[in-house]
C-alpha cells in the first residue's frame, strides 16, 4: 500500500478531496460552466504570457487598455437618470454633479425610446415614467440649461430615435457656443441588440444600420471625441443570456458595425477608435472579471487581423459597465446594496472605463436622491478605500481567473461560427437564433432558483420580511404638463419650415445619403422625435419581426 509520504502533492491532494466532504449541489459559474475545486497550471496547458496576457497599454490588451490604467486616471462615475420633464432631470443631474458624479448619462422614457411624441395615443400613461420625456429640441436645451457641453461627458441610452437626439444635443451644443469637436460623451445607438433582446425597433435591421453608419461617419469628420456607438451586451444580459452570449453576441453586432463601416467606404482606423462597449456586471464575481478581459482580447485580434486595422488606438476596446439590474430582488431590497458592490468591484477588476451602480430600490421606483447617493457612494469606496485601483490588472495571472478567461473566450468564438453558419448577422436575426439562444438560458436559470438549485437571498434563501423603503414618486402632472407644452410648441412654431425639413430628411435618406445633417436642421426647426422617425418610416418601412421559432 502506498503511503501519503509516497504520494505526490498531486495526488495526495486529489485523495484527500475524494475522501472530503464537499457542500450538496453542483459546482458551477451563473452561466452553468463547472467550477474545479482547485486550479493549477495545468488548467492552462502551454500558457504564452505575451499571447494571452502582455502588458497593459499594448496588444492584446487583456490587462488593460491603458499603460497606467486606475494609476493614472480612475473610471467615469456616470450615474444613469432620468425622469418626468426636462427640468426635472436637469435638477437630478445637477445634485448628482455635487455629490462627485463625473460624468451624465440621459435615461430616456418608454416613448422617447420608441420614437413616438408625449401626445401619441400609445404614450399614454408612460410620459415622464420611466425616463424622461424628450418631444423635441427645446426639451433638449431644458435638459442641459446651465450645463456645460463643453465640460461634460454625456453618455445618452437611446437606441432607435438615436441619431434624432444626437442632431438635438449638437443643436443644443451650437446654441451654447460649444464646437462640436469639443463635444465628449457617448451615444448607445445600438440597434441590433434591440432585435436581439429589447424590442426597440421600427425599421427593418438593414436600414436600422444604416443610419448608424451615417453617426459613425459624421462622427468622424465633425465630432472627433463623441462616441457614435456604445455596442450593448447589457441588455442582451438583462433578457437572460449567459455571460458568453452576451460577449459573442454584442462582439458579433460590434463586427457587423465595422463591416457595414467598411462596406460603405470608411476607413476602419478613421471610426473603429470612437467605438465603444457596454457590458453588464452580473454576480458570479470571477466569470465577469474573465468576460471583460477576454472581450479585449477578442476585439484587438479580430479588428487587427480580419479588420485590418493599423492603428493601436483602433484596437482599444473601451467599455461602459452596469451593474446588473436582473439581480436585484424586490425582496429585502437593502440586500441590493451589497450585490451592487460586489459586481461594481468585479468591473473594475475587469478594467472597465466608465461605471454605472444601481440603486437598491430599483425593483420597485425610480431610485430616491438617498438610495442613487448610496450607489454612488458604492463607486466611491471602491476607488478611494479598497487599494484595487493602486495595481493594473491584479488577478492576472490567476490560474483560476485566466482559465475562466480562456474559456469564455473559446465559447465566444464558437457562437460566432454558429452566427456564420446561419448566414451572418441579419440571417441570424431572421431566424431567431439570439432570442431562441437567450429564452432557453432564461428558462434554464429560472428552473434552477425554482428548484432552489440556485440560492437567491430574500427569494429562495433566508426568506424574511423586511420593512418598506422609501421610493420615488413622479409628479402625476407630468404627462399633462409636457402635452400640454408639446401642443404650445406645434402650434407656435414654423410649420412651413418644419415640413420642408422633413422632406428634405426623407429625400436624403430615399438617395442613401448621410441623414444628421437634416436631422438637424429638422431639430432647429423644432420638429418632433415622433415626426423624424414617421417621416424615415415613409422611406425604410416597418419591422414586423423574426419569423417563428
Amino acid at each position: 500500500m502506498t503511503s501519503h509520504a509516497d504520494q505526490s502533492p498531486q495526488a495526495k491532494y486529489e485523495a484527500d478531496v475524494a475522501q472530503s466532504r464537499q457542500r450538496a449541489g453542483a459546482f458551477t459559474t451563473l452561466s452553468g460552466q463547472p467550477v474545479e475545486p482547485l486550479y493549477t497550471p495545468a488548467d492552462l496547458g502551454e500558457f504564452d504570457y505575451g499571447e494571452k496576457l502582455g502588458y497593459p497599454g499594448q496588444f492584446p490588451f487583456t490587462r488593460g487598455i491603458h499603460s497606467t490604467m486606475y494609476r493614472g486616471r480612475l473610471w467615469t462615475m456616470r450615474q444613469f437618470a432620468g425622469f418626468g420633464t426636462a427640468e426635472d432631470t436637469n435638477e437630478r443631474f445637477k445634485f448628482l454633479v455635487a455629490k462627485g458624479q463625473t460624468g451624465l448619462s440621459v435615461a430616456f422614457d418608454l416613448p422617447t425610446l420608441m420614437g413616438v411624441d408625449s401626445d401619441h395615443p400609445t404614450a399614454l400613461g408612460e410620459v415622464g415614467r420611466c425616463g424622461v420625456a424628450i418631444d423635441s429640441l427645446a426639451d433638449m436645451e431644458r435638459l442641459f440649461d446651465g450645463i456645460d457641453l463643453a465640460a461634460a461627458s454625456v453618455s445618452m441610452t437611446i437606441n432607435l430615435p438615436a441619431n434624432i437626439l444626437f442632431a438635438f444635443y449638437l443643436a443644443v451644443a451650437r446654441r451654447q457656443g460649444v464646437p462640436w469637436d469639443k463635444l465628449r460623451g457617448t451615444l448607445q445607438n445600438d440597434i441590433l441588440k434591440e432585435y436581439h433582446a429589447q424590442n426597440e425597433y421600427v425599421y427593418p435591421p438593414e436600414p436600422s444600420v444604416k443610419l448608424i453608419v451615417d453617426s459613425m461617419a459624421f462622427c468622424a469628420r465633425h465630432v472627433p471625441q463623441f462616441n457614435p456607438i456604445s455596442i450593448s451586451g447589457y441588455h442582451i444580459r438583462e433578457a437572460g443570456s449567459s455571460a458568453g452570449q452576451e460577449l459573442a453576441f454584442t462582439l458579433a453586432d460590434g463586427f457587423h458595425y465595422v463591416e457595414q463601416g467598411i462596406k460603405a467606404g470608411l476607413d476602419v482606423d478613421d471610426f473603429a477608435p470612437r467605438l465603444s462597449y457596454f457590458f453588464n456586471a452580473h454576480s458570479d464575481f470571477f466569470e465577469e472579471i474573465a468576460k471583460f478581459r477576454a472581450a479585449r482580447r477578442i476585439w484587438a485580434r479580430e479588428l487587427r487581423d480580419r479588420y485590418g486595422a493599423r492603428q493601436d488606438r483602433s484596437l482599444l476596446m473601451r467599455c461602459h459597465a452596469q451593474t446588473a439590474g436582473c439581480s436585484l430582488t424586490e425582496q429585502q431590497p437593502m440586500v441590493n446594496v451589497v450585490r451592487t458592490a460586489f459586481e461594481a468591484l468585479s468591473a473594475v477588476l475587469g478594467g472597465t472605463q466608465s461605471l454605472h451602480t444601481n440603486s437598491m430600490d430599483e425593483t420597485i421606483s425610480l431610485p430616491t436622491e438617498d438610495a442613487v447617493t448610496l450607489a454612488l457612494r458604492t463607486q466611491q469606496v471602491i476607488a478611494c478605500e479598497t487599494g484595487v485601483a493602486n495595481t493594473i490588472d491584479p488577478l492576472g495571472g490567476s490560474y483560476f481567473v485566466e482559465s475562466l478567461t480562456d474559456r469564455i473566450e473559446a465559447e465566444a468564438y464558437d457562437i460566432f461560427r454558429r452566427i456564420d453558419e446561419a448566414g451572418g448577422m441579419i440571417a441570424a436575426i431572421e431566424q431567431g437564433f439570439f432570442r431562441r439562444s437567450i429564452a432557453e438560458t432564461a428558462y434554464r436559470l429560472a428552473r434552477q432558483i425554482d428548484a432552489g438549485e440556485r440560492q437567491v437571498i430574500g427569494v429562495n434563501a433566508f426568506v424574511e420580511d423586511a420593512p418598506p423603503i422609501p421610493v420615488h414618486r413622479i409628479d402625476p402632472t407630468t404627462e399633462e404638463r409636457q402635452v400640454a407644452r408639446l401642443a404650445e410648441l406645434k402650434r407656435t412654431r414654423d410649420g412651413a419650415a418644419v415640413g420642408a425639413s422633413l422632406a428634405k430628411l426623407k429625400s436624403v435618406a430615399a438617395a442613401d445619403g448621410n441623414t444628421i445633417e437634416p436631422m438637424i436642421e429638422a431639430a432647429e426647426a423644432y420638429a418632433t422625435v415622433g415626426e423624424m422617425v414617421d417621416a424615415l418610416k415613409q422611406v425604410y418601412g416597418e419591422y414586423r419581426g423574426a419569423r417563428d421559432w
